[in-house]
């Protein structure tokens, strides 16, 4: 274990923000090791109480903190592209595999539910449980290689199943296991990174989670005449990236601190924050929720809507993959974009609604144009939006957590704003088709719902 430099400062983490000394404005650059702002101390998670954002305190990403922040952006494409390639091309094509194209709708759509629902219980119990480990590693670190490796284990257990009922167990264990290495490796962000570097922080790791989700349905596509060997190679992956990203990063040791009281009482608040007490987290958590559910309405069906809407067929799969390059080129340029630009001006909430504005609008090519061009300009469009959101959303909602003793437990609340809209989507939109006779009722309705979501931010009054 190493000692911790300055870039780790030590002792306490307050929750209540201090006025910072230095009073001087935005910073010229915001190239990766330039001045970037933070709005208090580097631990605080600004509380929903707060009146406005305040004058920035320089810090500079640089040493460790640097270096951590390029493993942040690694170890999220390791996980994300499980995310890319399981349930946009090899978890469908395995069901189709089974039940045949025609049943194959329904039948994803509940898997899909479920394993999303198992998602949305796990990672709050995750974040709660490693937010009270104490081991020589950190609170963070056995979670992660654990997640990692059982996660492993339930992807080559999808891999060798040739029945439903396999494959849906699988998808629940993947879920679960996977989660208790993500909600950790998320709650590093408000652990360990300064708050002024957060903007940067989520841009990279945004980038990260967005090469990984789309870069692992390129990489997909590869596998679907061998899903076996694709399962296989996306769960070696995530083990050497998660393990290698704990060696390289250590966390210090937590054996001497104390321990938050697990009880009945603690668990059942773990799916809770209280809207009332924490409206800034409520209204956050409202626009993810909106803006997410929006957008899986339409990406979760992407492989049907290309076969069946579109009228590719058989040859929809090829199509996938170049949709996701499309999408990266536009998550990349925004991302960068995004985090940086937030943090030099100080706000976030801006960025966020022309964010989920440009999400919403990328849903009219697909209804005007349903045709694979309408699909490529919904890709990059929609690449735009999703980049910068992911990118400063994070940074927004690390700032409106409102305990530094439950961050991973609040994330996990948090992470049910991203895993919900994954529960329901696939079962509503699948209610939509068959209702409507069609894909096209899905568009409008995605619209309204991310645009709704873009909004929801407004209310927060602790970030500007």
């Amino acid at each position: 274990m190493t000692t911790p430099s300055d870039d780790f400062p030590e002792g306490p983490r307050p929750v209540q923000p201090t006025l910072p000394p230095n009073l001087s404005g935005a910073p010229d650059s915001v190239a990766l090791g330039s001045t970037l702002t933070t709005a208090d101390s580097a631990f605080s998670a600004a509380p929903t109480s707060a009146v406005s954002a305040q004058a920035p305190q320089k810090v500079k990403v640089r040493g460790k903190l640097l270096k951590l922040m390029l493993w942040m952006a690694v170890a999220n494409v390791a996980v994300f592209s499980i995310w890319g390639a399981v349930p946009g091309l090899l978890l469908p094509t395995q069901i189709a595999n089974i039940v045949g194209d025609k049943a194959s709708v329904g039948t994803y759509g509940l898997i899909a539910t479920i394993g999303a629902f198992a998602a949305m219980i796990a990672q709050p119990i995750a974040g709660l449980v490693s937010d009270r480990t104490r081991s020589r590693f950190g609170r963070r670190a056995p979670w992660m290689v654990a997640g990692a490796l059982l996660g492993g284990l339930s992807l080559i257990f999808m891999g060798s199943s040739n029945t439903i009922l396999q494959i849906g167990i699988g998808w629940v264990m993947v879920q679960v296991c996977y989660n208790f290495a993500q909600g950790p490796l998320s709650a590093i962000l408000p652990d360990r990174v300064p708050s002024g570097a957060r903007g940067s922080f989520s841009a990279f790791s945004g980038l990260g989670l967005m090469v990984g989700a789309l870069g692992g349905s390129i990489v997909g596509a590869m596998f679907l005449s061998n899903l076996s060997l694709g399962y296989l190679v996306f769960a070696g992956i995530a083990v050497i990236v998660l393990v290698l990203f704990v060696v390289f990063n250590p966390d210090r040791s937590n054996k001497g601190e104390p321990k938050p009281p697990l009880n009945l009482g603690a668990f059942l608040k773990t799916f809770w924050v209280n809207p009332v007490k924490h409206p800034d987290f409520f209204w956050g958590f409202t626009g993810r929720l909106l803006l997410y559910a929006g957008y899986f309405m339409v990406t979760g069906y992407q492989l049907y809507i290309l076969r069946d809407y579109v009228g590719l067929g058989a040859k929809a799969g090829g199509y996938v993959p170049l949709l996701s390059l499309i999408s990266m080129v536009g998550t990349i340029i925004t991302t960068l974009i995004g985090g940086p630009l937030s943090d030099k001006l100080g706000r976030r909430k801006v960025v966020v609604i022309v964010a989920g504005s440009v999400m919403a609008v990328s849903m009219l090519f697909p209804l005007i144009f349903p045709s694979i061009v309408g699909m490529m300009l919904f890709a990059f469009v929609a690449g735009l939006g999703f980049g910068a959101f992911q990118a400063v959303d994070t940074a927004l909602m690390s700032e409106v957590l409102p305990s530094k003793d439950d961050f991973a437990k609040d994330l996990g609340v948090l992470n049910i704003a991203a895993t919900l809209p994954q529960t329901l989507a696939p079962g509503i939109a699948a209610l939509i088709i068959l209702t409507f006779g069609g894909y096209a009722a899905l568009f409008p309705v995605g619209i309204v719902i991310a645009l709704l979501g873009a909004f929801a931010v407004l209310p927060i009054k602790s970030v500007r």
